[in-house]
């Protein structure tokens, strides 16, 4: 038996979040009937973090003990071909036996795609939200800026689990904005139940003036839920990244296949 870890990219408009539901498609799930298809064995993948449904990864990271005597290249090309569509194993590696997707994770970052045209987009509704009405930049990054750092974040989690602490610590907020569409990209050391989401409708409310910089502050202050904004659709939300420690080296290096990178662009 060996550990290896996964970087999983998922579409989550296809199933009902990550973690294996009766019943339901999940990413989890998807990934273990894939193991399971390719070598005949039961296993539990564990992922970093459960992402809700609607939500999406671009490099989530999962970990599992398999038996198999395949390199990890080739165990990935035929995880890959196993998997249901929709689910993709961008890289997969050997790693140390107590090795923990989740509990050796430092931190995640999430970002938040809003696209901002008058009428909505024909296609890819499902990647993201659409807001078509004026923001406030300005306001929005100072309302963003008030969210940094160590805080009791009450009003910005809806009911779910019971974690012990609300106390999370938010490295930073950032906007990037793009013709026709902007992201929020937010990183933490850890996040709520559907945090990030209240966050990006909270932020969202400031552009459209509906809040204050100042309201934000109020909100976060009082750990009310009722004081910010809206829970942002799911849509909208990616996991971009779990963060590890710099001494585990988690997929380190390119990632260049037999024949070298796909494409036109040969780094």
């Amino acid at each position: 038996m060996r550990n290896v870890r996964m970087q999983i990219a998922y579409d989550g408009a296809r199933f009902f979040g990550w973690q294996r539901q009766d019943g339901f498609e999940s990413v989890q799930g998807a990934l273990e009937e894939a193991v399971h298809s390719l070598l005949g064995e039961v296993v539990s993948v564990q992922g970093a973090g459960r992402t809700d449904t609607g939500v999406h990864g671009l490099r989530q990271v999962a970990h599992c003990h398999v038996a198999s005597a395949l390199s990890d290249d080739r165990l990935r090309h035929a995880l890959n071909a196993h998997v249901r569509d929709g689910v993709v194993v961008r890289r997969l590696e050997t790693c140390r036996d107590d090795f923990h997707a989740r509990f050796d994770a430092i931190g995640k970052r999430y970002v938040y795609v809003v696209v901002t045209e008058r009428f909505r987009p024909a296609f890819g509704n499902e990647q993201f939200h659409w807001v078509n009405q004026p923001l406030d930049h300005a306001a929005m990054s100072a309302a963003a800026r008030v969210l940094e750092g160590e805080h009791d974040f009450s009003a910005f989690a809806t009911s779910g689990s019971k974690p012990s602490t609300m106390v999370r610590t938010v490295a930073h907020i950032r906007l990037v904005a793009r013709r026709g569409r902007f992201a929020i990209f937010v990183q933490g050391n850890g996040f709520l139940y559907n945090m990030v989401r209240a966050i990006a409708g909270t932020l969202i409310d400031v552009g459209r003036g509906r809040l204050s910089p100042d309201d934000v502050r109020i909100a976060l202050e009082s750990r009310q839920r009722s004081n910010a904004g809206p829970t942002a659709p799911a849509a909208g939300l990616y996991l971009l990244r779990v963060l590890y420690p710099r001494s585990e080296r988690v997929f380190a290096g390119r990632d260049r296949g037999p024949a070298g990178v796909p494409g036109l662009f040969q780094y």
